[in-house]
């Protein structure tokens, strides 16, 4: 099979941007050996001398820079460059997926510097984790365990490139001054002859999924409703308490599927924006029940980077002698503020601003722009609305019964609470 490509033609630039995103993230991860995906990125950028082992200096010796991200269900590997250099980056890029044979030496160098990237994630990223396990049964991040990962040998990291890394799980995108024509011709050239073995392919993970289950079906425990609106006979469940730096309240909300219900999703973005600019800040000034809240959209606040089944994250910080559930009838009746009103438009139009002057901002990037494209193309397919200039677009056509409508979704979608309580030492 032919290597997917996108083209996107920027003249006037003097600068080129590759990414290659390739389906496997943490999520593919083999049982016992959590954050195998991770480590296949490093390995990637071979950090000998060599003809074979010099990658990033290949590529810095062109005057380029060159990184890669791991997430849940992709990895993607980009470079910047000047333009006239896009045949080496692609013939350089195209060596390395031939040549994928890491040493056992290469692999526990690499698992050295990837343990050290794990203990090292504060306890912000450790509590989106958390709160996303609780939310989604069987998720987990792109890190890694650092156990897990020190019994994994070279053979293994092979194996999981050779059944990954292949060209129907894969796009190339290339942004910058180019020549579309020539261009797929540079990569037919280069990687005409990328043929793996053949192995057993994982399932396609880019069409929807089902709906998550009610949250009243999932083992974790389940958000309880405000106290006006609680059943009777319902006690809220709550796990053991996560340690943190202040006693506070984490609620994780399940998102709309972007690929089943576009709509919901990008007002779901817009509600976030606006309980972040004015309903937290107004509840925060109307109670000193709480002393701190905010809300982000999308796993680690990236929200429409991934397909996997994604989360908006709640921190309320708890005052003293404020206890969780009062923290989170709090938010409760706040989101049911938003559910039962639509916001005007002094609170929509600035929450619109910000968002899309923010992906207007990124699209300037041109590796921004290949990455999106490469997303677009491998987790998004035939998605309208995932590209880097129609994001903002279809913010702006939000409306205020949507974003409405939006906070109602997430009333009753799969829910989460962990508390949060200050770490003694």
């Amino acid at each position: 099979m032919t290597l997917p490509l996108t083209v996107e033609e920027v003249p006037g630039r003097g600068l080129v941007a590759v990414a290659l995103t390739v389906r496997a993230g943490g999520d593919d991860d083999p049982p016992g050996r959590h954050g195998t995906a991770h480590l296949v990125e490093h390995l990637m950028f071979p950090r000998g001398a060599g003809e074979d082992s010099g990658h990033v200096a290949l590529v810095e010796e062109a005057g380029g820079m060159c990184n890669a991200e791991t997430h849940r269900d992709h990895t993607v590997f980009h470079t910047v460059a000047p333009a006239d250099a896009l045949p080496e980056i692609l013939a350089w890029e195209a060596r390395r997926l031939r040549r994928f044979a890491p040493a056992p030496a290469t692999v526990r160098s690499e698992n050295a510097i990837v343990a050290e990237e794990i203990r090292a994630s504060d306890a912000g990223t450790r509590l989106w984790d958390t709160v996303l396990a609780a939310l989604y049964p069987g998720a987990r991040d792109a890190y890694g365990t650092v156990a897990e990962l020190r019994a994994l040998t070279p053979d293994e990291a092979e194996a999981f490139f050779r059944r990954h890394y292949r060209p129907e799980r894969a796009v190339l995108s290339v942004a910058g001054d180019v020549d579309a024509g020539r261009t797929a011709e540079l990569v037919e050239r280069e990687f005409g002859g990328w043929t793996p073995p053949p192995v057993p392919c994982p399932a396609d993970r880019t069409a929807p999924g089902p709906s998550p289950a009610p949250a009243s079906a999932s083992p974790s425990p389940s958000m309880p409703p405000s106290p006006s609106a609680r059943p009777h006979g319902v006690t809220p469940r709550h796990e053991a308490p996560v340690p943190y730096h202040r006693d506070g309240v984490a609620i994780g909300h399940a998102l709309a599927d972007p690929r089943r219900d576009r709509g919901t999703y990008f007002a779901q973005a817009v509600l976030c924006e606006v309980l972040r600019r004015s309903r937290l800040p107004g509840l925060l000034t109307r109670t000193a029940r709480l002393d701190a809240a905010t809300v982000r959209c999308g796993y680690q606040g990236q929200w429409l980077a991934s397909a996997a089944p994604d989360l908006a994250l709640v921190l309320l910080g708890r005052a003293p002698g404020t206890g969780t559930d009062e923290a989170v009838g709090l938010w409760r009746d706040t989101l049911a503020e938003l559910a039962a009103e639509p916001p005007g438009q002094e609170e929509l139009r600035p929450a619109l601003a910000v968002l899309r002057a923010a992906c207007h901002r990124q699209a300037d990037s041109l590796t921004a722009r290949a990455v999106t494209h490469g997303r677009a193309a491998l987790l998004f397919p035939g998605l309208d609305g995932t590209g880097p200039d129609t994001i903002p677009e279809h913010l702006a056509a939000v409306t205020a019964p949507e974003v409405s409508a939006a906070a109602r979704a997430l009333l009753t979608a799969p829910s989460t609470v962990r508390t949060l309580e200050r770490a003694t030492s």
